[in-house]
């Protein structure tokens, strides 16, 4: 990890201060420290497996961490990430045949597991991997062990879903976790150790990353073993959080599970990413954080920081449809489908030039998600950007949808019916139709309402080749783990008719 030395730094300045706190359980400063030394000379004591088939240049040992939100993620990842270890990130809550594929490329050296019975642990022992149980460890952690080295070179592997089921495997350097975390510091403000809860999985990007950023500053970093937003909100208040990092979803769990109860003053800063806020949403953030700063930024895992902004409570609130200008440097243009670069207000393919992106995939590149041209690289999200530089997104090409002869895009007529009052959140899809070749669907949640009141509001917001033919009605999304909507399990439902949604008639 690209941060060794600074914990170092806080374990001997401020040993007792509490690192992590899940579901009420502490690991300090000086015990993470001392713990991840000793787990890093039990790694380095593995004989190593000569199975890898991946070329990972300068890694030695190869742990894989399927832990969930476990207490003991912490002291693993630090020293799995240590020189010369890499650490894969395997979220627990995947299918067991996708993780059994995944361990079979990946042939780690070690994998650690939360659960003796656990699907990952039970597959890892059928491959012939070696499994630790954190919290059983078969080795010492109060012996005293060296000092974690730190140096340039992978320390990460991570999964994302692209343009296929199967998840891909990109890799990221320290130096590029470096550069981020030293811009970040600033940007987000994080020098006077603001105390962070974020509710999400750390096997995934947003999580992990405010873990990371966490320690880096010396902060403590709340989580949960699992999503309750009744328990986030008692957690917030109870321990006088003051910086929130989720998901939109997440947040608006938060708010109506604390709907009746004081506002939650202590928090001052609240950072979004996954999805673009609407105004309803900052208009309830802001009746729930009424002294925080509320600021979202825009990303990818392959990517990492494009833009950021704040929607209220700073010296700049930026227009609710834009996700914010270009983060410390990044560069970013609008290119057509040739790569020549469209100029401001024109829509196109968002491409980005910056010293933080990630080095390429392990597996899984089918070069329509992320790819680097000589134009920079991407992601495939179409958007726009204006005069001043602050950037639309439209939406991510692979989800464009035919209609009519005519493009349209989910993102937008979603933000669209966002800000109808009373719709809480919205997922737009394509079905199958003889006559239009895509019919547009949208399935909101909220307050009860017609399909007439829907389509009249879309009216007056986007061209009439854009507005759904059908709508229907949720009460509670399903989710992914990562705290997204599932989008395919809502369509599913949508096209099985099971119940879970409720055609609305005009």
């Amino acid at each position: 990890m690209p941060i060794h030395a600074e914990l170092r730094r806080h374990a001997m300045g401020r040993p007792d201060k509490p690192a992590v706190v899940i579901d009420g359980a502490a690991l300090s400063y000086g015990e993470l420290h001392a713990r991840s030394r000793a787990i890093y000379r039990f790694f380095q004591g593995l004989p190593g497996t000569n199975r890898r088939t991946i070329d990972l240049p300068g890694v030695e040992k190869l742990v894989a961490l399927s832990l969930g939100n476990h207490l003991g993620f912490a002291e693993y990842f630090v020293a799995a990430t240590a020189l010369p270890n890499a650490c894969a990130i395997i979220d627990p809550m995947m299918p067991a045949e996708r993780i059994e594929r995944i361990l079979q490329r990946l042939a780690p050296d070690v994998l650690v597991a939360d659960d003796e019975a656990s699907p990952s642990a039970e597959i890892g022992r059928r491959l012939g991997i070696s499994v630790v149980i954190a919290g059983a460890e078969p080795f010492d952690l109060t012996a005293p062990g060296e000092d974690l080295p730190d140096a340039d070179g992978i320390f990460l592997i991570g999964f994302t879903s692209g343009t296929t089921a199967e998840p891909k495997a990109y890799y990221r350097s320290r130096e590029q976790w470096r550069r981020s975390l030293d811009r970040g510091r600033l940007v987000f403000e994080l020098q006077n150790a603001p105390s962070t809860l974020c509710p999400g999985a750390l096997a995934h990007g947003l999580a992990l990353y405010a873990l990371v950023e966490a320690f880096d500053a010396g902060a403590t970093f709340h989580s949960l073993r699992k999503w309750d937003a009744g328990a986030v909100a008692r957690t917030l208040a109870s321990e006088e959080i003051e910086r929130l990092v989720a998901v939109p979803t997440h947040i608006a769990g938060i708010a109506r599970a604390w709907a009746g109860e004081p506002t939650l003053d202590c928090l001052r800063d609240v950072l979004t990413a996954g999805a673009k806020l609407n105004l309803n949403e900052v208009e309830s953030m802001r009746r729930l954080f009424p002294k925080a700063r509320i600021r979202e930024y825009y990303g990818a895992s392959e990517i990492g920081f494009m833009t950021v902004s704040t929607l209220a409570g700073g010296e700049t609130d930026f227009p609710i449809d834009r996700v914010g200008q270009a983060y410390p440097g990044v560069a970013i243009t609008i290119r057509d489908p040739e790569e020549n670069d469209v100029g401001i207000d024109v829509p196109g393919t968002i491409f980005v030039n910056s010293d933080l992106i990630a080095d390429g995939y392990l597996w899984g590149d089918d070069g329509q998600a992320f790819r680097v041209t000589p134009a920079g690289a991407t992601v495939g999200d179409l958007g726009e950007i204006d005069a001043n530089g602050m950037l639309r997104v439209i939406g991510r090409a692979g989800g464009m949808m035919i209609s009519g002869g005519n493009n349209v895009y989910p993102a937008e007529v979603e933000s669209a019916l966002k800000t109808c009052p009373g719709v809480e959140e919205a997922v737009v899809f394509g079905l199958p139709d003889a006559y239009y070749g895509q019919r547009i669907v949208a399935v909101v949640s909220g307050e009860a309402i017609d399909a007439k009141i829907l389509a009249e509001h879309c009216a007056g917001k986007l061209a009439r080749f854009k507005i759904p033919r059908q709508f229907y009605q949720i009460g509670a999304w399903p989710m992914t783990s990562s705290g997204k909507i599932a989008r395919g399990q809502v369509q599913a439902s949508v096209i099985s008719g099971d119940g879970l949604v409720l055609r609305l008639s005009a």
